[in-house]
C-alpha cells in the first residue's frame, strides 16, 4: 500500500541524489508535502501511515520536480517566512534569509529612541521583496519609503505590502536614494555583496534562480556598497544611523571603508546565530541639533 510516508521519504531519496544534504532533503520533502496538504508537522507525522488523500501525488510530484531541479523551495511555495510573517517570493527577488532579521532588531531597536515631534524617516534601499520595509511598517507604524531599481522587485514588494496591511509605504523606482529628500534618520539595507568571481561556488539555488543584480556587487563584491557608503552622509539626518548587511569574512573590510567615509563613523557590527558578523550599524559623524 502506497502511504504518504513511503511518497514522502522517495521524494527526499530523490532530493538528496538531486544534491541536497540528506537533512535538508528530509525536511524539504515533508515542507513540500505539508504546503499541499495544508496541515502542520504534528498532523502530518500522525497521518504518515495513511494512504494520501484524492489528488495529492499528483500535485506532490509537480512540486517535488521542481524542487529536485534544485528551484529554491520558497519559490516552488511563493512563499518565506520572514520575522514571522509569508512574503511572496519569485524570481524577481531576493529569498529572505534569517541573518537579515538583524536589521529589523537593531532598526527597531533605534527607533524606539527617535520618538520626538514627528515621525522619524525610514528609507529602505534595494527593498526586493520588500521584507525590511513591510516588517517596520507594521511594527512601528511609521511610514516608510522602499526604493529599488528594479519594477518587478518593486511589484512583489508591493503586493506583500498590500497582503500583510502595511499600508504607509511609498515606493520608489531608482537607484539607491537618487531623487529622494534627505533627512532619513533611518536608513536600511541588504545590497549586493557577493564577489563575481565566487559566482561558480554558489548553490544552484542562487546562483541560477536569484536575481543577479541583487546578489553580485562586483570583483570584491563592495560595489555597491561603496557606493551606498558613499551616498548615505548626504541623506542621513544628524544623528540618523544606516543598518547594512554584508557578507561572511567582509567585516574588516567593511569597517576599513567606513572609517575611509568623514561623514560616516561605526558604531557596532553584529554576528549573527552562527557568530560570523553581518550587519555594521553605522552612524551619521554630524552631532545632533
Amino acid at each position: 500500500m502506497t502511504t504518504l510516508q513511503s511518497l514522502v521519504q522517495a521524494a527526499a531519496t530523490r532530493l538528496e541524489r538531486a544534491g541536497l544534504s540528506s537533512r535538508e532533503a528530509a525536511f524539504d520533502a515533508g515542507l513540500l508535502a505539508r504546503a499541499v496538504l495544508g496541515w502542520d508537522r504534528a498532523a502530518l507525522l500522525a497521518r504518515a501511515p495513511a494512504p494520501p488523500p484524492a489528488g495529492f501525488t499528483e500535485q506532490y510530484e509537480t512540486l517535488v520536480a521542481r524542487r529536485e531541479r534544485r528551484e529554491p523551495a520558497a519559490q516552488v511555495l511563493g512563499f518565506r517566512e520572514f520575522w514571522g510573517r509569508p512574503f511572496e517570493v519569485t524570481r524577481d527577488v531576493l529569498v529572505p534569509r534569517p541573518e537579515t532579521e538583524l536589521i529589523v532588531e537593531a532598526a527597531l531597536a533605534f527607533l524606539a529612541t527617535r520618538r520626538g515631534d514627528g515621525a522619524p524617516r525610514v528609507v529602505d534601499v534595494g527593498t526586493g521583496s520588500g521584507c525590511l520595509a513591510v516588517t517596520l511598517a507594521l511594527e512601528t507604524n511609521i511610514p516608510i519609503v522602499a526604493t529599488d531599481i528594479s519594477e518587478a522587485a518593486l511589484a512583489v514588494a508591493r503586493r506583500n505590502a498590500v497582503r500583510l496591511g502595511a499600508d504607509a509605504l511609498e515606493f520608489v523606482r531608482t537607484d539607491l536614494l537618487d531623487g529622494l529628500a534627505p533627512g532619513f534618520d533611518v536608513i536600511v539595507s541588504n545590497p549586493p555583496y557577493v564577489r563575481e568571481g565566487d559566482r561558480r561556488a554558489l548553490s544552484p539555488e542562487v546562483r541560477d534562480y536569484e536575481p543577479e543584480a541583487a546578489l553580485f556587487g562586483g570583483a570584491d563584491g563592495l560595489k555597491v556598497v561603496r557606493a551606498l557608503l558613499d551616498t548615505a552622509p548626504r541623506y542621513l539626518a544628524p544623528g540618523g544611523r544606516l543598518f547594512m548587511e554584508f557578507g561572511a569574512g567582509q567585516d574588516d573590510r567593511i569597517e576599513s571603508l567606513i572609517a575611509a567615509r568623514p561623514g560616516l563613523g561605526i558604531e557596532e557590527v553584529r554576528a549573527d546565530l552562527q557568530g560570523i558578523p553581518r550587519m555594521a550599524i553605522i552612524a551619521s559623524s554630524r552631532e545632533l541639533t
